[in-house]
């Protein structure tokens, strides 16, 4: 027989934070998004101790798997070192810390190292720090970085003299992205507007103080984006010859350039925007690579001369029906692209060397290490460099950095993530099967299990995301082997709305095509038993944030495909927040979901938001997780459906609700909470799927 957590300490009627806090005038539970009311907190705390309270029986098995997970890993993590012009730079993470400390020693003198950043020592006064962005200057002088301390998304601007300056704070409320221009005296940032869109570009002259710390001089507005549908961003090409200043939309983008020696020069737009056209671009001597969807929706790559951006964009890589081109990296020699296979729903890097005329004089893929797997170019920093290094990584090869040496072809192994324990990478095992959705189109479902188990209906954990057009390529997961030790499969549904069979999934699964996604997750799901690798009666259903929304609406077509469900800060309350307009992130999110000032969107977002269509339906039991600080997707969405799933009384197990209070969207910052935070969800659904009282 399971064994359960007592259900008399949850839900005693009359008794639960739901009916002590029930509104009856607010059936929908919308006061809760008034944070300055104090009863908002009591509910949150009173859900927390009900929480709490249930998981008691399970603690025991919650500290084995964090334990558990820490025996598997390596705790004392020392970074790959990079070398810049001047310095090599690395990072340690000690084995009891939480947060790295930066490293640095001249070339060639590795005798000579010193500290230069010690996040954990920063950490120290605070419950929450997450690092936004770290910037060198071009001489290696001077470090800046941005910080939040809240878990709001908003920072704070420190920069010092290296390698041991005072850190002096220079801004608050800004942005997390930085650049320095190449004067060594200029950094660019962004701040946001009341909606937390950054929408402003700031330029911040810098000079060095009688005692060597940093005066700050007056900031200038370099850009101001004023469509609330864009936001802006900062980058440099490798070259070093350009800032790039990038205004872009979900479905639209516009450049402006800065020459990156000359930052006070104002800005230049390399093409106006056009609706509906995406476009990105770096930059050899001379020319410019442009990756654009203009007359080409899964992208092609053109050429471009530096002295006349407006002239004629010559192509180098057409328009196929079968790829979409991802990226673009220039190098003296020529270009790096990554690109998405439409079939096998593989990335994978091509290598184009250039003539001395622009020709292409040698064209040809990088091997992958196995399929399906993850692919990409790693740091490599230096625009001459003719030994790339890339990152692989697979369900079942831990994370591993490679030399690739363009002229011999040698590949040289520079790092890859230890693993320890009782089960190693090779002992298992992962497929690719193809699901059938309700239109007939194949949906890829990855796997991956114990290779003893293979062949067997396993309890399975089917994880989903789907919006965005980002990608669910394979990842390893160190914490995942705690439950496939137990006997679990991990799968995930590769659903249309991500990005993982390149741009045409992507837009098959967002606006008036978003009901394919939740069809596509179901179907998934179905596949998954059918072919005898899943057990129906036990699978549990996973999705964070817009994977909320993927299960929850799932859930309300379905409600009995499966036996539980996690839904981590998820975005449920779809309609209602896409009605405030006043919300971070609303506007600029559109062209994703619609805007409901439209009657056909309206009714074509409520159709399937999952707060707006509950009903009394035998929900799984559920296990909500929300924050405090979470500014994307606001504390209030997983505590209304707690509220309303605990009112309608119809699922078939327990609702709980956790809330974060020191964190925001991506949870606690330090990792040994993070760990621990993903041992306590590992233990509800090893528990719901009838496997806590195995070992791992």
């Amino acid at each position: 027989m399971k064994a359960q957590p007592p259900h008399d300490n949850l839900q005693r009627p009359g008794d639960s934070p739901v009916a002590r806090f029930r509104r009856a005038e607010d059936p929908e539970w919308h006061w809760l998004e008034n944070r300055d009311d104090p009863e908002v907190i009591a509910f949150l705390e009173a859900a927390n101790r009900e929480s709490a309270s249930w998981f008691a029986p399970l603690d025991e098995l919650v500290e084995r798997l964090y334990h558990g997970h820490l025996a598997r890993r390596e705790l004392a993590v020392h970074g790959l070192r990079t070398p810049l012009d001047h310095f090599t730079y690395w990072s340690e993470t000690a084995v009891d810390a939480d947060y790295p400390v930066w490293w640095r020693h001249p070339n060639g003198r590795d005798d000579a190292a010193e500290i230069f950043l010690d996040l954990q020592a920063r950490a120290e006064s605070h419950h929450f720090l997450e690092l936004g962005d770290m910037a060198l200057s071009p001489d290696e002088a001077w470090l800046a970085w941005t910080e939040d301390t809240r878990g709001d998304e908003t920072f704070a601007l420190f920069l010092k003299r290296l390698p041991d300056g005072e850190a002096v704070k220079l801004l608050e409320e800004i942005g997390p992205e930085l650049t320095w221009a190449e004067d060594n005296q200029t950094l660019l940032y962004t701040r946001y507007d009341a909606t937390q869109r950054p929408d402003s570009i700031w330029r911040l002259p810098l000079t060095k103080g009688a005692d060597g710390a940093p005066v700050a001089g007056e900031p200038t507005l370099v850009l101001r984006e004023e469509d609330p549908e864009f936001w802006l961003g900062l980058g440099k090409t490798r070259s070093r010859e350009w800032l790039v200043l990038e205004s872009a939309s979900k479905d639209t983008s516009e450049c402006h350039l800065v020459p990156a020696r000359q930052p006070a020069t104002a800005p230049r737009c390399f093409r106006g925007r056009e609706s509906g056209v995406e476009y990105s671009l770096d930059h050899r001597p001379g020319h410019f690579y442009v990756l654009h969807n203009r007359q080409a929706p899964h992208f092609r790559l053109d050429v471009v001369d530096e002295a006349d951006p407006a002239g004629d964009w010559r192509p180098m890589i057409a328009h196929r029906q079968d790829e979409t081109l991802e990226g673009v990296d220039a190098f003296t020699w020529g270009l790096v692209i990554s690109a998405r296979d439409h079939h096998q729903a593989q990335v994978y890097l091509r290598i184009l060397e250039l003539d001395d005329a622009g020709g292409i004089g040698r064209d040809e893929r990088l091997p992958l290490p196995e399929t399906p797997c993850s692919l990409a170019l790693g740091d490599s920093p230096h625009f001459d460099t003719r030994r790339l290094r890339l990152r692989e990584e697979s369900f079942t090869l831990p994370v591993t950095w490679l030399a690739h040496d363009l002229d011999s072809g040698e590949r040289r192994l520079l790092k890859r993530q230890p693993i320890h324990g009782d089960l190693a990478p090779e002992q298992l095992a992962c497929e690719r099967l193809w699901a059938t959705s309700h239109d007939g189109e194949r949906i890829p479902v990855s796997v991956v299990m114990r290779a003893d188990l293979a062949g067997h209906p396993l309890p399975t954990l089917l994880y989903g995301y789907g919006a965005y057009g980002e990608v669910l390529d394979p990842w390893f997961s160190v914490a995942r082997l705690e439950l496939l030790a137990r006997g679990m499969a991990f799968a995930v549904a590769h659903v249309r709305g991500g990005g993982d069979r390149g741009e045409p999934w992507y837009l098959a699964g967002k606006l008036e095509h978003k009901e394919n996604s939740f069809r596509d997750f179901l179907a998934a799901r179905d596949a998954l038993v059918e072919k005898g690798i899943s057990d129906g009666e036990q699978i549990a259903a996973y999705g964070a944030s817009a994977g909320g929304l993927l299960v929850g609406a799932s859930l309300n077509l379905a409600p009995k495909a499966f036996c539980a469900a996690v839904l981590d800060v998820p975005f449920v309350d779809v309609l209602r927040t896409m009605e405030n307009p006043d919300l971070p992130l609303t506007t600029a999110e559109y062209t994703e979901w619609g805007n409901p000032d439209e009657p056909d969107t309206r009714k074509r977002i409520r159709a399937y938001s999952p707060l707006d269509n509950l009903s009394a339906q035998p929900w799984p039991t559920v296990f909500l997780q929300g924050s405090w600080h979470d500014t994307r997707v606001p504390y209030w969405e997983p505590a209304k459906l707690y509220a309303r799933l605990t009112e309608l009384g119809t699922a078939r197990g327990p609702v709980l609700l956790r809330t974060d209070m020191a964190a925001g969207h991506g949870g606690a910052s330090g990792r040994f909470k993070a760990w621990h935070d993903n041992a306590r969800q590992d233990a509800f659904i090893l528990w719901a799927l009838g496997l806590e009282t195995r070992e791992g």
